[in-house]
């Protein structure tokens, strides 16, 4: 090694150590980004609620999935009753919305069987007010501090607080279960926590997710004790986190070193200082590059190895399954059409979208539901179902 070359890293060593000591000898600043995830540990993050939610909901237990509400829901629907394995109450906490439409007609769909749908949120989907017949409304008023109340408590909110509040709600169906207060003497009330009924279930609508943060956990906890009290105890909790909060990614070392300011810098400079290594090491050694073989296309033996496995099972009421679910999964994707009843709207609408015949879109969806009616198939429905939906081309 060279005496330039040593000098010149021994200078990157120095910096990087000093940048490490100066970020580390200055006070952390108060990170106040509102982020509601379960493992921040900052005012507006869901660390302490996450860790008290198992005690607030007993003796229900609380299942936490990342999916979203679709995909976790329709894997416990039976279609063969028309009913969920699972029952019990769905929990969503997050200043915005961020569930797609199939997920929202999902919860509505599971509500409606006698279930119970949580929301707390700044805002909602418009599918919501228009199934559940209410609107929002968001004040101009600058509010430094609100009052909340809820099941007779006063509780007081000076930071992180949105202006939305409830409007236009049905009054013989619809019932208010918190207000929030404004003014000098908070004489200005605003509906913000509400239960709706719907089917056999109901939704609870609240519009100050951020009661459920850190920061209010520590200051107001009784205020989100009086909360979750109007919601029935009964079954168990499935909590909506995010998609990115598996258990695996949070064991991951570099996650944890990307929350930290400090350990964050210290990581790029290091990469940065490797790269720019390679790139002045690589002008005086330029080592053979070698000739890599292109690698062999195996789509075509792996594609045959997986149907000769599903020859061999003779499940064939499975591949059936498997060709009706993709099918509609398409029809939902593409087309925009909902897929739960496939009847003569469904067949009106697709033949709308998409010019197809109608006789064949008919003689494709009557086979499928005489399909998933029976508890056995053979290979020649198969053949068939095969036929029919290569026969539609969409």
């Amino acid at each position: 090694m060279s005496k330039k070359l040593k000098i010149f890293i021994g200078v990157l060593v120095f910096i990087w150590v000093a940048i490490i000591a100066i970020d580390a000898s200055r006070p952390k600043p108060v990170d106040w980004r509102e982020t509601y995830k379960i493992k921040d540990k900052i005012p507006f993050g869901l660390y302490i609620f996450d860790n008290e939610s198992d005690s607030f909901f007993e003796p229900q237990s609380v299942t936490r999935f990342g999916k979203s509400p679709y995909e976790f829901l329709d894997a416990k629907y039976r279609y063969k009753d028309s009913s969920y394995t699972i029952s019990g109450t769905v929990l969503y906490i997050d200043n915005e919305f961020n569930i797609d439409n199939e997920s929202v007609k999902e919860l509505l769909y599971f509500a409606s069987h006698g279930n119970t749908i949580f929301i707390s949120s700044s805002d909602f989907p418009q599918i919501l007010k228009d199934s559940l017949k209410f609107k929002m409304s968001y004040s101009n008023i600058f509010n430094d501090t609100l009052r909340l109340e809820v099941q007779n408590t006063k509780n007081y909110f000076d930071k992180g607080i949105n202006n939305g509040y409830f409007i236009g709600i049905d009054s013989s169906k619809t019932t208010v279960l918190g207000k929030q207060k404004y003014g000098k003497k908070f004489e200005n009330e605003q509906t913000n926590f509400i239960k709706v009924p719907f089917g056999e279930g109901s939704f609870y609508l609240h519009t100050q997710p951020v009661a459920f943060t850190n920061y209010y956990m520590l200051k107001n906890q009784h205020y989100v004790e009086s909360v979750l009290n109007t919601i029935p105890q009964k079954d168990n909790i499935f909590w909506k986190i995010d998609r990115y909060e598996s258990e695996n990614l949070d064991q991951s070392p570099l996650r944890f070193i990307l929350s930290e300011p400090a350990l964050k810098w210290a990581w790029l400079l290091a990469i940065f200082s490797m790269i720019f290594f390679m790139i002045f090491n690589a002008k005086r050694r330029q080592r053979v590059v070698p000739i890599i073989e292109p690698l062999k296309n195996t789509t075509i033996e792996f594609t045959k190895t997986i149907g000769n496995l599903y020859y061999q099972e003779k499940n064939h009421l499975d591949i059936i399954e498997k060709k009706i679910k993709y099918l509609l999964e398409k029809i939902r994707n593409e087309y925009y059409i909902d897929t739960f009843s496939l009847d003569d709207v469904f067949i009106k609408r697709l033949h709308q979208k998409t010019g197809k015949n109608i006789d064949t879109i008919t003689t494709l969806v009557h086979h499928i539901n005489q399909l998933r009616r029976q508890t056995q198939a053979s290979e020649t429905d198969v053949i068939k179902l095969n036929e029919l939906i290569e026969k539609l081309n969409l």
